[in-house]
């Protein structure tokens, strides 16, 4: 482990009306930020995590759930408040099974004091990486 690296620690977190409600072992000092239209409109910083590492607390019945690639994933919301809390799917390229965790969600997460890779989603540019920076907003080429 660098020094810049924290272990995960055990977190709880959940919706604006408390009908959700999780907890997750993560590194919540690193979070992730996608540009594309679906992660720009949530404003969500992710974490991704396996999911062994996450328990969702509440009654699936209270969750509704959304997919642009269903194949891939599914992002979860609360059906009530309709706050995005965490996404389920599985892609090879993240090692199979994954839970993506809005880091916004959780109870204890301070925005400000974690380091956010930025990815661009936007114009299908995985193979770039992340960068420390965030990528312009430019209009999608259909």
């Amino acid at each position: 482990m660098s020094a810049n690296e924290t272990l995960p620690a055990r977190h709880a977190g959940g919706c604006f009306c408390g009908d959700v409600r999780y907890e997750v072992m993560v590194d919540a000092s690193a979070a992730s930020s996608c540009n594309c239209t679906v992660c720009t409109k949530l404003g969500a910083l992710g974490a991704i995590v396996k999911p062994d590492m996450f328990k969702l607390l509440s009654d699936e019945a209270k969750l509704v759930s959304y997919s642009r690639m269903p194949e891939i994933g599914n992002r979860f919301f609360c059906a009530r408040c309709h706050v995005y809390c965490f996404g389920k799917g599985h892609l090879a390229q993240l090692g199979g099974d994954f839970v993506s965790v809005n880091l916004n969600t959780l109870d204890d997460f301070d925005p400000s004091a974690v380091n956010i890779a930025y990815w661009d989603g936007r114009h299908d540019n995985w193979g770039a990486g992340p960068r420390p920076a965030p990528w312009p907003v430019s209009p999608i080429r259909e």
